[in-house]
């Protein structure tokens, strides 16, 4: 599954944000065993356990928008909105955070 934010940040104050969720999201939702790593300046590998399942997928951060790509097996599909929600809502924070020059 795919998803798109908008950002209309800049790469570099999007990356801040970015890095910022994922750390937020490790912080917040600690029994879902998330893991991430930045693979490059621009894209994290993530991963977390929902329903005994462990999910993987990655971020792309763009000048102009955060790719959000999960690998959502197909008995968890009915699911993939709801993750993709909580993934989404907590970059979505940061960005506005990023916005209103509350990243530091």
């Amino acid at each position: 599954m795919k998803h798109r934010i908008s950002h209309a940040l800049g790469l570099e104050l999007a990356r801040k944000a970015t890095a910022r969720a994922l750390e937020s999201y490790r912080e917040q939702f600690p029994e879902t065993q998330p893991e991430g790593r930045w693979v490059s300046a621009d894209r994290a590998e993530v991963a977390f356990t929902v329903a005994g399942k462990r999910l993987k997928g990655r971020v792309d951060v763009a000048r102009q928008n955060i790719d959000i790509e999960l690998d959502v097996p197909l008995l968890f599909r009915p699911f993939q909105n709801q993750a993709m929600a909580v993934i989404e809502e907590e970059i979505e924070a940061w960005l506005t955070k990023a916005r209103n020059g509350e990243l530091e």
